[in-house]
């Protein structure tokens, strides 16, 4: 499988195919790169889902305020999943941030990638 589309297949499923991409893309620093930030960034929103679902199960009424930041979050995942891949497609899978918060998540997808040999 190519660089661009292991990298774009980084994204497809969130921090899923980061996980297996992580493994079967280790030959390649870029593909690791891109798989890692999948992790990092869909890890993220997962657990801020989780908690915001949490918060919204006690809150009874005003739970649907917390729904309602619940679907922003979906909103912007969404919103940066396929601005993912598409940057993946453009950069032919060469090592690209993320867009809009690639400063916040490159660190910590550096730190993984570094640790799958």
């Amino acid at each position: 499988m190519g660089k661009k589309t292991s990298a774009i297949l980084s994204y497809a499923l969130g921090w899923l195919t980061g996980i297996i991409f992580l493994f079967v893309g280790k030959n390649d620093p870029d593909v690791k790169f891109h798989a890692s930030q999948s992790i990092v960034f869909f890890g993220a929103v997962s657990v801020v889902n989780i908690v915001l679902s949490i918060a919204s199960s006690f809150l009874g009424a005003l739970g649907i305020i917390v729904d309602l930041a619940g679907l922003a979050v979906a909103v912007f995942a969404a919103v940066v999943w396929v601005m993912a891949m598409v940057q993946a497609y453009n950069t032919g899978g060469v090592r690209a941030e993320l867009p809009v918060i690639g400063k916040f998540t490159a660190p910590y997808a550096d730190r993984l990638a570094g640790s799958v040999g």
